[in-house]
């Protein structure tokens, strides 16, 4: 007799959400006073490098840069322990469908404004509770690490999801070479700052740049991972390059793109949402469908590119492998808000 072992994102089908009570973040960015810099911000998409203008109407010229010298590490061989229940979301929909606050409040604006950020040279730093503080060329970070493919599911905290070939390098490798001490328990991640390209940095009622941050436990998990590429490919600008987060089991939110600085300390970061929405987004932001957001049901979400709405699993589908993280939390602890 046939036994089917049920597997752990193998769940029962649930009742959908309601696409009315998905309600879009770029309303409170529009309607809330202290956060009015919607008007001003673009989003992601496919990027160029030709002069491209902001929404206010002037016109900024591409910078020439170096080409990258890692061009050669991709495609990256793929790490067969990380696979997916679902197709691979086509490339042309990550790249033109995502948020980067930076360029925009409309998912389409990163692809149209991103393209003119200089990435090369690009420096990374590490900063804090380090046993020496150092910095590093990106392309020289990059050629010193284990780079691998790895399929990952992504889920927005608003509620659409995707599945992507990321290629990078695990974090805990970026934390060896960190080499932070022991009394370091968060390590902080700060995005770029260039409010001449970046046009929405401008405003000054946001908390630039954006702040993320991991506990050293999170951030050390076999799961957290350093991108640098994606589709066989360096990484494009409007998803991050050349340097962003995947934590898989989180709200997309906390992986962080266009990272420059990491700074390691013993004190729980102020991160970006939590400063514009404290009482919607906190610290932990662990995919839970039984938690809503306060303004719309975590329940379903929208695969991108199908039109069909599935079950969220809790923590994306990646709870056996994180939950022993937050075993000793308290159940208000382990939510988003």
């Amino acid at each position: 007799m046939l036994i089917k072992i049920r597997r752990s994102w193998e769940m029962p089908e649930r009742m959908a959400t309601p696409e009315e009570l998905v309600f879009d973040r770029r309303r409170v960015l529009k309607s809330a006073g202290a956060l009015a810099l919607a008007g001003a911000l673009a989003n992601c998409g496919p990027a160029s490098n030709t002069q491209t203008a902001s929404p206010g109407g002037e016109t900024a010229p591409a910078e020439p840069e170096a080409p990258p010298t890692t061009v050669s590490l991709y495609p990256a061989k793929r790490n067969a322990a990380y696979t997916l229940d679902r197709a691979i979301t086509p490339e042309e929909i990550v790249t033109s469908y995502c948020n980067y606050y930076e360029f925009g409040s409309e998912k389409d604006d990163p692809s149209r404004y991103a393209g003119m950020l200089p990435i090369r040279p690009w420096e990374i730093s590490f900063e804090g509770m380090v046993e020496e503080p150092k910095k590093i060329d990106m392309d020289d970070l990059i050629k010193a690490m284990p780079i691998e493919e790895r399929l990952y599911r992504h889920r927005c905290v608003e509620a659409w999801s995707f599945a992507a070939p990321w290629s990078g390098f695990p974090m805990k490798a970026l934390i060896d070479f960190a080499r932070p001490t022991s009394s370091a328990k968060y390590v902080v991640m700060k995005s770029f700052m260039n409010p001449s390209i970046a046009f929405a940095q401008k405003e000054f009622w946001v908390p630039w740049p954006y702040t993320e941050g991991l506990t050293v436990e999170e951030a050390t998990h076999d799961l957290a991972f350093m991108v640098t590429g994606a589709y066989g490919k360096p990484l494009k600008k409007q998803n991050g390059a050349p340097i962003r987060l995947a934590a898989p089991w989180k709200y997309g939110f906390k992986s962080t793109k266009g990272i420059q600085r990491f700074i390691f300390t013993d004190q729980r970061p102020a991160t970006y949402w939590m400063a514009l929405g404290p009482t919607e987004y906190g610290f932990w932001a662990n995919v839970n469908p039984e938690i809503a957001h306060p303004r719309w049901s975590q329940a379903s979400e929208e695969l991108l590119g199908t039109g069909t709405r599935v079950p969220t699993l809790l923590y994306n589908g990646y709870g056996e492998e994180v939950a022993d993280l937050y075993a000793g939390l308290p159940t208000s602890e382990r939510q988003f808000m």
